[in-house]
């Protein structure tokens, strides 16, 4: 197929390594300096290559920020039977966008991410595909997928939403919570530098990322549960409740055991 990344960020790079192999890849980046770093693909900078290269396949792995804007400059330069893509990890707006744009549509979420995952080892983690829009550009997301060993889920766009609500803004919150309160330790436990590793991983994410997780509308109530499971936590803590604290870890020991067994 002829494959138009757009974005040569950390993902869209990924993809371009991926696919450079088996498919005509080309990469659109308004960023010279982003371009330095990719090969065996035509890299663009102009809109007018896109027209010339005739992409069968777009997949939109810019910033987040820009995911629509970028789509919508790209538009008037595709075939009619193009199909478009994103790979964003909030889908905010997109099921809308996707209806009015002309173009049959597949989205997905690689939801390992270039900041902990080894990206050449991905047999533990999970991508989910929308099962909405077109079924051609889900099955080769889907093959991908497969190849790359990634566990893979089907959900609409709603049941995505709410997935992420839970899997990303009760660790993003939870660790905004550590760094909110944190000090630097000099001799810091095994136990601190791990949250701190990890801290030092979320907060290095786009801005804007962050916020549109966070602002997803299924989040208030994922947090509310951690400031509900706090209050609890607390009053055991202020009266010094050994019944209370006993039933409070086996309570959270059975909520992860499935994970840690």
């Amino acid at each position: 197929m002829r494959i138009l990344i757009m974005g040569a960020g950390k993902m869209g790079s990924f993809f371009i390594d991926l696919l450079s192999f088996d498919h005509e890849v080309a990469v659109y980046e308004k960023d010279p300096k982003r371009l330095r770093f990719t090969y065996n693909c035509y890299r663009f900078q102009k809109l007018e290559e896109i027209r010339d290269f005739k992409p069968e396949l777009v997949i939109n792995a810019v910033t987040v920020k820009y995911t629509l804007s970028a789509f919508k400059e790209v538009l008037p330069y595709l075939p009619d039977d193009c199909i478009i893509s994103d790979i964003a990890s909030v889908k905010t707006g997109l099921k809308a966008f996707y209806e009015q744009a002309g173009h049959p549509y597949v989205s997905t979420h690689p939801m390992f991410g270039p900041t902990f995952a080894n990206l050449n080892q991905l047999s533990e983690e999970n991508a989910i595909i929308i099962n909405e829009g077109d079924y051609m550009g889900r099955i080769f997301f889907k093959d991908l997928y497969q190849k790359l060993g990634l566990n893979i889920y089907e959900y609409s766009f709603q049941e995505h939403d709410e997935t992420v609500a839970y899997s990303l803004s009760i660790p993003f919150v939870s660790t905004f919570c550590f760094a909110a309160v944190m000090k630097h330790q000099d001799a810091p436990g095994t136990t601190f530098k791990r949250h701190m590793q990890i801290a030092k991983g979320v907060l290095h994410e786009d801005d804007y990322l962050l916020q549109e997780i966070l602002f997803n509308p299924y989040t208030s109530e994922q947090v509310e549960k951690i400031r509900e499971e706090l209050k609890t936590l607390i009053d055991i803590i202020d009266h010094k409740d050994a019944k209370g604290m006993k039933a409070f870890l086996t309570k959270i020991r059975k909520n992860v055991a499935e994970d840690i067994d």
